[in-house]
């Protein structure tokens, strides 16, 4: 085989990998930036995973599944999973999904009385 058709190869299965991750990974679109909601309660459960951490908050009337930044994003300004706890009381601003009843991208975070942006 040659140099330049391995290179190839390599570029070619390289390309293939980034564009299944970037395919697999959802984007932003199904998010409704017009109605932005608060939803505040208990932390009920906790997924502190990538690609997006992800808790679900007892609303008053609701349970609410937040879709959280990535985990990386989420230590790095000090929301770590202590902090995103079950059974903490937080407050959630952001915006609801187009697709998925009850679900939400959180934009910002209280907890213990500090917010945490998640940008």
């Amino acid at each position: 085989m040659t140099r330049i058709l391995r290179i190839a190869i390599g570029a070619t299965t390289l390309m293939a990998i980034t564009t299944a991750a970037a395919v697999a990974h959802h984007g932003w679109g199904s998010y409704d930036a017009a109605k932005p909601v608060t939803v505040s309660g208990p932390i009920e459960s906790l997924k502190f995973e990538n690609p997006h951490a992800t808790i679900v908050i007892k609303g008053s009337d609701k349970a609410w599944t937040a879709t959280l930044a990535p985990t990386s994003r989420m230590q790095a300004r000090g929301a770590t999973a202590d902090i995103v706890a079950v059974g903490k009381v937080v407050s959630a601003y952001g915006y609801p999904s187009t697709v998925e009843k009850d679900e939400m991208r959180a934009e910002r975070i209280t907890v213990d009385g500090k917010t945490y942006e998640l940008r």
